[in-house]
């Protein structure tokens, strides 16, 4: 499934990113699986390095299936998806996820689950310790590393479970609706931290979500998705500032960038097919 790109694309939108290399691309990416569900319909994506890039739709349109195939977990039906070389390295750890559930061991303490990827890639203690504690104080759970998770909320579970996301250093981090089981005051919460530690750190983001206002407080681009089939149907920069805050929640610019993707959607659940712009 995996290649490497052979040409570089520069991607729809103009813009500080515009030009940048392309690290995961889709091309004509298809999914049927042997129930006769038709998953995705010649699905055609490119993440361009450094990006924060939202897939949004609503259940059933493709959008984690797709965050599957950019992991390896999933392979399509038909059509390719390239990966630059960069993202491939020979440790298999420039690339991490982030799931819908937490997913900690509950035996374990918080510093043993955001140790398991380094003990699976043969990384010595000495060498891990200081991965994990960088990890932890990345999202702000170093206080909590002797914790059970059955002693921390569910956002501070879902804290440590990108915590061990990030204690492998990954260039491309992969999220699928990781807040979507929150609160809406906790889920803000972590959209803001999550937001700013992109900016500090610039890896790469692909976030999956259901919620178009979620999608615009923290993406640079939008790829909207509709179902029956699942398929992309509209491209959506997001110029919005490069600190993002509660603030940006209630400004014009906001409202009018969700309005945008709202009519997007409207338009996909009458069955009409765009233009990808």
């Amino acid at each position: 499934m995996k290649r490497e790109l052979e040409m570089m694309m520069p991607g729809p939108h103009a813009g500080p990113l515009c030009g940048r290399e392309v690290v995961i691309q889709a091309q004509g990416v298809e999914k049927t699986y042997p129930n006769g569900t038709h998953a995705l319909d010649r699905a055609d994506v490119a993440i361009r390095k450094g990006e924060f890039v939202s897939l949004l739709g609503p259940s059933g349109c493709g959008k984690s299936t797709l965050l599957k195939m950019f992991a390896g977990l999933e392979q399509p039906s038909s059509g390719t998806i390239a990966m630059q070389a960069e993202a491939e390295r020979s440790d298999g750890r420039d690339m991490a996820m982030v799931f819908q559930e937490a997913t900690l061991m509950p035996w374990a303490r918080v510093t043993e689950n955001v140790r398991l990827p380094l003990d699976l890639a043969h990384v010595p203690r000495s060498q891990s310790q200081p991965r994990i504690d960088e990890a932890l104080e990345m999202v702000g759970l170093s206080q909590f590393g002797n914790c059970y998770p059955r002693e921390l909320s569910g956002g501070m579970q879902m804290r440590a479970s990108i915590a061990r996301a990030l204690a492998v250093r990954p260039s491309v981090l992969l999220m699928d609706e990781p807040f979507g089981a929150l609160d809406e005051f906790t889920r803000n919460r972590l959209d803001t931290d999550l937001h700013r530690l992109w900016e500090q750190r610039g890896f790469t983001v692909v976030f999956v979500t259901h919620s178009i206002y979620e999608a615009v407080f923290l993406s640079s681009r939008v790829v909207v998705m509709a179902a029956r089939p699942g398929r992309v149907i509209a491209d959506v920069a997001i110029d919005g500032p490069a600190q993002r805050g509660d603030d940006f929640r209630v400004s014009s610019e906001f409202i009018d960038y969700c309005r945008v993707l709202s009519e997007h959607l409207v338009r996909a659940n009458r069955g009409e097919r765009e233009a990808v712009h």
